[in-house]
């Protein structure tokens, strides 16, 4: 089995009366890309920032290599490279100069290091230009490079996509491949771009509410994906509830649709039911599962339960 490198457990951490984690704990390992996704306020944020030394813990460990961020932050910070949000850049110094300055507040790292980076985020014909003459897309090139300059051997990603056009999009999801399975980097992605989540990460799990409520890997997921049928409607949100309470199913709402379990032989029930409601059917598809559906589907039974 490949290295430990983030290792949480029993986690909590509480703003006054409201509990924002809950008894947490997972694993992140050399060469895994663990996507962590969840709506937002539910705490995603306070765990990046503890697990990057910014947040206290209340109870609990939270170890990297190795070494506990409460007893051996330094130890354990030494590790990890990161691009969180609202994280800041020196407007008025090129890109270069930025990456010069950082690199001078770490240890060990050459002129070599900074142009390899540079040329691995895309950023080689730019990089020289002020960073207020950058795009949103470029800011977030150069942050990436100024995480991954020091070598970490955890990468954490807040939505990492944000600003970048479809090839910054594709570029990047080919350097985090190459960084966790050439490199053996552990990165951990928040985002809520779950098509990303799907193409990109080996593991994923879905959060609310402080608690981890499902975590799978996206290859036993896809080998045991689920077929759907997909009602197309005018009247979605009642169909959904119509169906579910006539036959007893979990059908929820997707766009502008109804999606119920895979039930070939029920279809003209499903459709005479609606119709005998003067809904009207604009068509019907049959689709395979998706990150997507199973995302909607932890969340909505948690949220009935």
């Amino acid at each position: 089995m490949n290295e430990k490198i983030l290792d949480i457990q029993n986690l909590n951490k509480s703003y006054g009366k409201k509990q924002i984690l809950n008894n947490l704990s997972f694993e992140v390992y050399a060469g895994e890309i663990f996507g962590f996704i969840g709506p937002n306020g539910v705490g995603k944020s306070t765990l990046i920032n503890i697990i990057c030394g910014l947040t206290s813990i209340d109870t609990g460990q939270v170890s990297i290599c190795g070494y506990s961020i409460k007893t051996e932050p330094k130890k354990a910070l030494k590790h990890v490279g990161a691009v969180v949000e609202n994280a800041n850049l020196y407007q008025f110094m090129t890109g270069y100069q930025n990456l010069q300055y950082y690199a001078g507040l770490a240890k060990n790292v050459k002129k070599y290091d900074i142009d390899k980076v540079v040329k691995m985020v895309g950023l080689s014909n730019s990089i020289k230009q002020k960073v207020k003459t950058y795009s949103f897309g470029m800011r977030q090139r150069l942050l990436l490079a100024q995480a991954i300059l020091t070598h970490p051997r955890l990468l954490i990603l807040d939505e990492p996509t944000n600003g970048l056009d479809v090839n910054g999009i594709i570029e990047l999801r080919q350097l985090l491949k190459l960084l966790a399975k050439k490199y053996n980097v552990a990165i951990f992605i928040s985002s809520h771009i779950l098509s990303e989540i799907e193409q990109t990460c080996d593991t994923v799990a879905i959060f609310d509410h402080g608690a981890i409520l499902e975590m799978r890997t996206l290859d036993n997921y896809a080998k045991g994906s689920n077929k759907y049928i997909k009602i197309y409607v005018n009247y979605p949100n009642f169909s959904a509830k119509l169906l579910s309470l006539k036959f007893g199913i979990k059908a929820q709402v997707v766009d502008n649709a109804v999606l119920v379990p895979y039930m070939p032989d029920f279809l003209d029930r499903f459709v005479d039911a609606l119709k005998s409601r003067d809904v009207k059917i604009i068509g019907t598809e049959v689709v395979s599962d998706s990150l997507e559906n199973f995302y909607l589907n932890t969340i909505t039974n948690a949220t009935t339960e």
